[in-house]
This record gives C-alpha cells, structure tokens and sequence, in this order.
C-alpha cells in the first residue's frame, strides 16, 4: 500500500459518524449521517434500510460524497471526502459482517429483510490536513 493510500486508510479504518449526501428525485443534495467503516480497498460500508430515502436515491442514482475524520476542532488531523457510487447490498455475507447488537433497535437481526449495507466504491479521494490548504488527492 502506498503512503497516500495508508494515510487515508489511516482516516477511515475505524466506525464513525460519516455525512454521506445523496441526490434527490429532484437533483437536490440531501445530507445525513450514518456510521461507515472502510476497508483496505477503500471502500466504505454502512448499513440502512431498503425503505429509507437514503436507498431511494442511491437506486436512482448511486453518485455519493461523504466525509469522515473530523471528529473536533482540536483533535481532528487529517479528513477526507470522498466521491464515490454507492451500491445495495443484500449479500448474507456483507450482512453478517456488519451486523452488531447496536442495530437491534431497528432490525430483527442479520437476516431482517429490510437490512442491508451499502457499499461506496470511491474513485477520487481527497485527503486534507487541518493545517493545509491544498488536498492530496488519490484517484481510482
């Protein structure tokens, strides 16, 4: 892995609270946060319902851009955003993987069949330090 791609890795690699914006039927942004992880690919997943607006603009259209590393001003050093297609998935796999005892407050379990994760596939990321100006930039 090469040092632009471990320091974002380094930025994503633990659950957080990610703004992930989407794009209405209208062609609006619309913004929320979920909690994403991401992978050593790059990718982020986090999970939501199939009966969420959320999974409604991303089957219309799966364009996204999230963000993730700020967590406050003072302990925040590096962030980056992220432009990315975003899929739903309804692997068992990925379903499992994801899974956690903190999501029964809105699923049955694993197998609840309005569980599912998205998958953000990124193809431009930038990685920004708080002190800096201009983003390092890796690009799929």
């Amino acid at each position: 892995m090469d040092d632009l791609k471990a320091n974002i890795y380094d930025v994503i690699k633990t659950p957080q609270l990610m703004p992930v914006a989407t794009t209405t039927e209208e062609g609006n942004p619309w913004v929320r946060y979920v909690v994403g992880i991401g992978g050593e690919d790059l990718s982020i997943r986090f999970v939501t319902s199939l009966q969420t607006r959320k999974a409604a603009h991303i089957k219309r259209n799966p364009e996204v851009h999230m963000i993730c590393g700020a967590k406050t001003l003072e302990s925040t050093e590096n962030y980056v955003q992220i432009a990315g297609r975003a899929e739903i998935s309804t692997d068992e796999q990925e379903r499992h993987r994801l899974w956690n005892d903190n999501l029964k407050a809105y699923f049955s379990g694993p197998d609840d069949p309005n569980y599912c994760v998205v998958i953000v596939k990124p193809y431009r990321i930038e990685l920004m330090g708080m002190t800096e100006m201009i983003p390092q930039v890796w690009e799929a």
